[in-house]
């Protein structure tokens, strides 16, 4: 059992135990019928990852098949800093853009939009993206290694407000840690691919600046899991895991984190459970 599978097992026993009702809170949600897609949830989860045991995958399910498209979304934000689905090779964020593809001032957005750091070398205009690796490089002993993009001025021009809104770089001891933060997640549809990307992010980033890979703490305000999703979780975690220890390989040596492409990312030791199908998941929106 990976330390992904032990988390998500524990988190979604809490949620269908312990969780609060949305039903009668007039959710925003709503699945493709129209009909109200109301969740069950719980409030502050925090779980902690360790990258130098294990690359986080869960093998309850299939997530082979789902790798490569998480880090091709993780790219689109953090490298390519795009806010358009067209330079995305995957349909997830169709149902938020608008007819030139573009999803308004969020994620990849925010990411580009240049400020005045405050370095050891003097003011400097950058980015988020661009400051968190100047100074992991510069000033690695620093505790303000952050980004935001849950930028209050702009949420009026959003497609979608981010779910993953915030970041905290720490390096101790040679290693790279990263503190993940989520305002809301769908158990069921995005915990194993956020996991995936953001620890795919953290091994780029210690790659790039010559550093070790540490923890990845991930912290969720509202957990949830939808109605329609609940027999297919009940379903997953009563499933057998695999004893399996899944790593990450990165077949381009750059220290550039603009090179790297997802061709250049490979998982070894991975398995899963083949007698789980759980078929099309629906999506709320």
């Amino acid at each position: 059992m990976t330390q992904a599978d032990q988390y998500f097992i524990k988190t979604c026993k809490e949620i269908i135990e312990n969780g609060y009702s949305s039903e009668g809170t007039n959710v925003r949600t709503k699945w493709e019928d129209g009909t109200e897609a109301n969740y069950i949830s719980i409030v502050g989860v925090s779980n902690k990852y360790d990258l130098e045991k294990e690359f986080p995958m869960i093998t309850l399910r299939n997530n082979k098949g789902t790798f490569k498209k998480a880090i091709d979304e993780i790219l689109w934000i953090w490298q390519k800093k795009s806010n358009n689905i067209n330079e995305l090779n995957s349909h997830i964020w169709d149902q938020w853009a608008d007819s030139q593809g573009s999803i308004g001032k969020a994620y990849g957005y925010q990411m580009g939009k240049k400020y005045q750091f405050k370095t050891k070398k003097g003011i400097q205009e950058m980015d988020q993206v661009d400051y968190v690796l100047d100074l992991l490089k510069t000033d690695s002993s620093s505790r303000r290694i952050m980004t935001n993009i849950f930028n209050l001025e702009d949420l009026k021009d959003m497609g979608l407000e981010p779910c993953l809104y915030s970041t905290q770089w720490l390096v101790k001891q040679e290693k790279l840690h990263l503190i993940l933060n989520q305002r809301s997640q769908d158990m069921l549809a995005a915990n194993g691919w956020n996991l995936m990307q953001y620890a795919a992010l953290q091994h780029m980033f210690a790659q790039v600046t010559g550093l070790q890979v540490g923890t990845l703490t991930h912290n969720i305000g509202d957990c949830h899991i939808y109605d329609r999703h609940i027999p297919l979780v009940k379903e997953l975690i009563e499933a057998e895991s695999m004893l399996v220890h899944p790593k990450l390989i990165i077949k381009n040596p750059t220290k550039n984190f603009y090179e790297f492409k997802v061709d250049d990312f490979e998982i070894e030791g991975y398995d899963y459970n083949k007698t789980i199908k759980l078929g099309k998941i629906p999506v709320a929106e």
